[in-house]
């Protein structure tokens, strides 16, 4: 039972960290100056006709 409270205060406290670090860095990831450009080039693959 001690090994369940202490991976639970874990979760609780630098899980839920870690979870919000990844949130942002995604958010900074999608927003990042020219990751339009590259998101347009994606998106265009499978329109390309070979």
């Amino acid at each position: 039972m001690e090994t369940y409270t202490a991976m639970r205060q874990f979760a609780d406290s630098w899980g839920l960290l870690a979870m919000a670090a990844f949130f942002i860095g995604a958010i900074v990831f999608t927003l990042r100056p020219g990751s339009n450009q590259t998101a347009k080039e994606a998106a265009d693959i499978p329109l390309k006709d070979d």
